[in-house]
């Protein structure tokens, strides 16, 4: 039984461990909006990206996400595969979930000299040589945005619950972005969902339940 505690206290007293990053499938691209979706467990959410773009690869192409850049302590994986929206024209761009998503995630390639500007606190997670060299993001005075330094690959965070996010950003010959999440915003009318690691250590603690039952 104290093992069974210990498993259960350590699950409930660690919400800031994810099992993995969630990251878009691109399904479909329009005259200015790509349109794909976030599985996170059971559930399925929207993801719309709208605004000026220059392409869209939503089932093959260049893996522009190598060499893996994209990962730290907080991202334990990048996005898996070729899906890339690609920017050349600087503007307005909207991303909207269909439902609550927190803290998300944006996968960049080859931010470079780029300023750009969320409106909203950021964290940059990593940033490295990517697929078109080296650079940095040079945080801006307020923490919501950063000049690219340079060809920036990595991820940056946004802090908070969002239904939607809009950005701006300066024009420059080709970058591209991704989206991501580690969860979802818990639902005050259905509960607290713990995280995905979570809920694997509360599973751990009733098989260890179990096997005790079974044992005596």
């Amino acid at each position: 039984m104290r093992l069974v505690a210990a498993a259960l206290l350590a699950a409930f007293a660690a919400p800031s461990a994810f099992a993995s990053a969630y990251w878009t499938d691109w399904t479909s691209a329009a005259a200015s909006s790509v349109s794909g979706t976030l599985s996170v467990g059971s559930s399925t959410v929207s993801v719309v990206y709208s605004g000026p773009y220059s392409g869209a690869q939503t089932a093959g192409g260049t893996n522009y996400w190598l060499p893996n850049v994209y990962t730290s302590t907080t991202v334990p994986n990048g996005p898996p595969d070729s899906d890339i929206i690609q920017f050349s024209t600087g503007g307005t761009k909207t991303i909207t979930f269909s439902q609550s998503v927190s803290n998300p995630l944006i996968g960049l390639v080859s931010w470079n000299g780029n300023t750009v500007d969320f409106g909203a606190p950021i964290n940059v997670l990593s940033f490295g040589c990517g697929f078109w060299g080296c650079g940095s993001p040079i945080v801006n005075g307020t923490g919501t945005g950063f000049f690219g330094n340079g060809e920036v690959h990595g991820v940056i965070q946004l802090v908070g619950d969002y239904t939607s996010i809009t950005f701006t950003d300066t024009s420059e010959g080709w970058h591209g972005i991704t989206v991501g999440v580690l969860g979802l915003t818990p639902d005050p009318a259905n509960g607290t969902v713990p995280e995905p690691t979570s809920l694997a250590l509360i599973g751990g603690a009733f098989a260890a339940l179990a096997a005790a039952r079974r044992k005596r």
